[in-house]
C-alpha cells in the first residue's frame, strides 16, 4: 500500500456499540453489528481455570457488582456476577470468548473481530495458547480471507505479538501504540506485527505517522475515535480502520 486508502476506513466498535448499553455485552456486539459496523473489538483476560472472557478491567469493581481480580475466579463464580445493572441496564452475564465467537459466526455476514490481549497477565503466554486454541476449534485458524468471520489479534506488547504469530502464523496481528518507538516512527513495526494501531491523540500530533506506515506495507487502524471532527481528521490521514465507541455515529459521518 502506497500512501493514504482509496477506500473508506473500516469502522470497529470498541467493546460494542455503548451508547446506553453496558460494554463488552452481548446486546452491545449484536447492536453493532445490526448498526452496520464492519467489525468488533474486545478484551479478553484469562480466569482462574483457563477460560478466555470479554473483561477490559484487570479488577471487577467496575463493570460489575464483585470486587477483586478476573484472573482470581473461577468462571462459575463470575458467572453469578451482574456486569450490566453498572451501566443503568438490566442486569447482564459476563460474556465469554466462545460465546462471542459464535455469536458473530452467526450473525449471516462478514465480521473482522479485534481481539485485544491484555497485559500484565499472571498467566503469562498461556493466554495466547489458550486463544489460539480457542480460534481453532471455531475454525478461524489457520485464517482464511474469504472467511465469514475474520480475527485479528491485538495487543500493546511486542512479545505478545511475537507469540500469536509464531503459534498462528496467519493471524493478523495488531501492536497498539501509546507511545511511539524510535523505528516506528519511520513506519517500521517490531518482528510479527503487520498492522499498527496507534493512539488518535499520536495520529493527530504526528501528521506523517500514518503515510510511513503504509508506504512500508502495513496498515493503520486508529482508536478510540468519537467526536466527528476527529472522523474528518484521521479519514484525511488515510487510515485503514477507524475504533470507536459510536460505531453508528461514525457510520453515518463517512455517508455509510
Amino acid at each position: 500500500m502506497n500512501g493514504p486508502t482509496a477506500e473508506l476506513p473500516l469502522v470497529f466498535a470498541h467493546r460494542g456499540a455503548t451508547t446506553g448499553l453496558p460494554e463488552h455485552t452481548l446486546e452491545a456486539y449484536l447492536r453493532a453489528i445490526d448498526q452496520g459496523a464492519d467489525g468488533v473489538e474486545c478484551d479478553v483476560r484469562l480466569t482462574r481455570d483457563g477460560h478466555l472472557v470479554c473483561h477490559h478491567d484487570r479488577r471487577l469493581g467496575r463493570t460489575s457488582n464483585g470486587r477483586g481480580a478476573v484472573s482470581r475466579r473461577r468462571l462459575d463464580e463470575l458467572h453469578r456476577l451482574d456486569f450490566g445493572s453498572w451501566a443503568g441496564t438490566a442486569p447482564a452475564p459476563l460474556l465469554t470468548l466462545d460465546t462471542l465467537l459464535g455469536a458473530m459466526r452467526a450473525t449471516g455476514r462478514p465480521v473482522h473481530l479485534l481481539i485485544e490481549v491484555k497485559i500484565p497477565d499472571r498467566y503469562g503466554q498461556r493466554v495466547e495458547h489458550r486463544l489460539v486454541a480457542l480460534l481453532r476449534r471455531h475454525g478461524l485458524v489457520p485464517a482464511a480471507q474469504d472467511g465469514p468471520v475474520r480475527v485479528s489479534v491485538m495487543s500493546f506488547s511486542p512479545v505478545t505479538v511475537r507469540r500469536v504469530r509464531r503459534l498462528a502464523p496467519t493471524l493478523p496481528t495488531v501492536l497498539l501504540l501509546g507511545l511511539l518507538p524510535p523505528g516506528v516512527r519511520l513506519g517500521r513495526l517490531p518482528a510479527g506485527a503487520e498492522v499498527a494501531g496507534p493512539s488518535l491523540r499520536l495520529v493527530r500530533s504526528r501528521p506523517g505517522l500514518v503515510p510511513a506506515l503504509q508506504e512500508a506495507g502495513n496498515r493503520v487502524y486508529v482508536w478510540t475515535v468519537n467526536e466527528p471532527a476527529d472522523v474528518d481528521l484521521v479519514v484525511a490521514r488515510g487510515v485503514d480502520g477507524i475504533i470507536t465507541d459510536q460505531p453508528a455515529e461514525t457510520l453515518a459521518r463517512l455517508g455509510r
